[in-house]
């Protein structure tokens, strides 16, 4: 069951391999809108096609967990990660602009699967399969629609999302504006609402495959961003409400080689395999190349900032590997950093691998449970202004399985202070994980200020950075209709 999904998508690469990134409706040397889809197994074939770019693959993978997928981009713009060069230290000084590639390709990269998701719902809704195929078929790319429009949208705000009729007439030149950030908003937000109503439940979904847990806990993502405080309670308690998800008693084991296929804390994970399907690289970008059972590249390190703001005996912080004897004998830590830490310890958050050092079958969790509990919690003390001894339980319950002592209303007097702490609880759950914590600091307006305390006079961060640049290119090709975000001109 582990590679369920890395296996179709293995079948499914031949396919894809041949495709034009550029804007098109359909191409008629792979596929005829005629007479696909005709069977339940093509459907299957457009639904494996829509998790191709959500997977972990190096180059078109968007969770993939080397320097091209989101975790590492958006963690090294945080204190949870840092570089001393290439685009992690761009990440880390926010000195990124409309020429920097390593920003602006997951744009480039994936906005036109959004359209060729789009063009697979036309095809199964008119095709003459069984309703209940073509109903559950359309709910997993809408799903996968949403999921990848919310993420290209905490990116770079408002997104060209070509209506079909567009799409239907490839030959006619029809250079689209970006839609407005509301009107982005209600776009991601139909597509997951649609999927929340037909996907399994996640008791009956496929491990690796989408279900309405998924759906929902990306609504409570993308309400978070829009600070719609109810509307993130509201899908929490339907998340509880299903009563299957739970915490798991072992944090640690979860990113294990031994895959978590019985937690019930997993809402969404991404499996990995070695065949460069969906690879996870992570040893390879953290480790460094002296460090025991790893042959590491070294690319980036925590911070020692964000490494001390751990509590003692936080669990969570076990991988961030502050002192080791590397393979050439000696002992490396904070007085004795090299070039190995002299930024902060070494997060690898996944364990080793003894199969292949470097690559492993470790998979990618990309959201869990917990994040539903303290996303209630910040939802009900923003929601009145006013902490509240329910939120304070929801963290606790986080935090016990932390093997931490709880914290107490009384210490949290007003909204800041509590929110101050609970980003601080979400950078020590999800370190190295999706990449979230940056949004988390967007939305309480902590993002420039936290890399400006991190950085000093290095920093080269602005509020407009929020959002990052699109390239040279897509402003040039929108004819005067695509504008770039503000600050990048």
């Amino acid at each position: 069951m582990k590679n369920t999904i890395t296996y179709l998508l293995a079948s499914f690469m031949m396919l894809l391999a041949g495709c034009d990134p550029e804007l098109q409706s359909i191409n008629y040397d792979e596929i005829n809108p005629s007479i696909f889809p005709a069977s339940e197994a093509d459907v299957e074939a457009l639904v494996v096609a829509a998790y191709y770019p959500l997977r972990g693959g190096y180059s078109n993978g968007i969770h993939a967990t080397a320097e091209t997928g989101l975790m590492f981009t958006l963690d090294a713009t945080t204190e949870i990660l840092q570089g001393a060069f290439g685009q992690q230290q761009q990440a880390t000084l926010h000195s990124y602009n409309p020429t920097s590639t390593a920003f602006t390709r997951y744009y480039d990269t994936f906005y036109n699967q959004i359209s060729s998701m789009t063009l697979s719902i036309d095809r199964i809704e008119n095709s003459d399969i069984n309703e209940n195929i073509k109903k559950a078929g359309i709910a997993e790319i809408k799903c996968a629609r949403g999921f990848l429009a919310y993420e290209l949208f905490d990116m770079y705000g408002g997104l060209v999302i070509a209506p079909l009729e567009v799409l239907q007439n490839p030959l006619v030149e029809n250079p689209l504006p970006r839609l407005t950030e509301q009107e982005t908003v209600n776009f991601i937000e139909a597509d997951l609402l649609d999927a929340a109503a037909d996907l399994p439940l996640p008791d009956q979904a496929v491990y690796g495959r989408f279900s309405q847990g998924l759906a929902r806990m990306l609504l409570i993502r993308l309400y978070l961003h829009q600070k719609r405080w109810a509307d993130v309670e509201a899908q929490a308690n339907l998340i509880m409400d299903m009563n299957y998800y739970e915490l798991d008693p072992d944090y640690v084991g979860l990113w294990q080689v031994t895959p978590p296929l019985d937690s019930k804390e997993i809402i969404f994970t991404v499996p990995a395999d070695y065949a460069g399907t969906s690879e996870n690289q992570w040893q390879l970008m953290a480790a460094p190349n002296n460090f025991p059972g790893v042959s590491g590249f070294g690319t980036v390190q925590s911070s020692w900032q964000f490494y001390d703001s751990f509590e003692p005996n936080d669990i969570r912080k076990t991988n961030l590997i502050a002192e080791y004897t590397g393979t050439d004998g000696v002992t490396y830590n904070r007085s004795n950093p090299a070039q190995f830490m002299q930024l902060g310890p070494i997060p690898l958050k996944i364990g080793l691998d003894p199969e292949l050092p470097g690559l492993t079958t470790i998979d990618m969790i990309i959201y869990r449970y917990a994040d539903v509990l303290l996303s209630k919690a910040e939802a009900l003390a923003n929601k009145t202004g006013v902490p509240t001894q329910e939120s304070i339980d929801l963290i606790n319950e986080v935090r016990a399985r932390a093997t931490l002592d709880p914290i107490e209303l009384s210490d949290f007097a007003d909204i800041d202070t509590f929110n101050t702490m609970i980003l601080l609880e979400r950078s020590h759950e999800y370190w190295c994980e999706n990449g979230q914590y940056r949004a988390d600091l967007i939305r309480h307006g902590k993002y420039t200020e936290y890399a400006n305390e991190l950085n000093g006079v290095a920093s080269e961060s602005e509020p407009y950075k929020a959002l990052f640049p699109f390239s040279l290119a897509r402003i040039s090709e929108g004819k005067g209709n695509f504008k770039q975000n503000p600050g990048y001109n």
